[in-house]
């Protein structure tokens, strides 16, 4: 005789609500790195944690455009609008970096209505660069 499982409600432990922890972040800080090829914007809460990140690559720009000042434009408001709809008013800014992205980024930030805090240029500078190479033999 084959015993039949009752199906009922208990059975099922799957998660009824989306896995995405929207949180309510007040302030936060966000990173800008401008290289000349690409430009990486992340935001973070004032303890770390990444709350949204964008690059020119994952926004659907390929080869020489990545570089541009548009394409940083364009991904600062993609990074930016994400934790603006989480509650974020204030902001730190890092900008690390030569390219020419970093004045097209942070014109997208002050465009975004966020307050800022400090705006504060993190690009490491070498106090006395890397070891010469040996002296060439003749």
């Amino acid at each position: 005789m084959i015993k039949t499982i009752p199906r009922n409600a208990s059975r099922r432990r799957g998660r009824s609500r989306s896995r995405k922890n929207v949180r309510r972040i007040p302030q936060g800080v966000i990173h800008v790195q401008a290289s000349f090829n690409n430009t990486i914007v992340t935001v973070t809460d004032i303890r770390g944690q990444v709350v949204s990140c964008s690059s020119a690559g994952t926004s659907g720009f390929r080869g020489p455009r990545k570089g541009t000042p548009f394409a940083a434009q364009t991904i600062t408001t993609d990074a930016i609008l994400t934790v603006v709809d989480q509650g974020m008013r204030r902001a730190s800014v890092m900008i690390k970096g030569p390219g020419p992205g970093r004045d097209a980024a942070l014109r997208a930030i002050r465009r975004s209505g966020l307050r800022l805090n400090f705006v504060r240029d993190v690009t490491p500078m070498p106090h006395n660069g890397c070891r010469p190479p040996k002296r060439r033999r003749t």
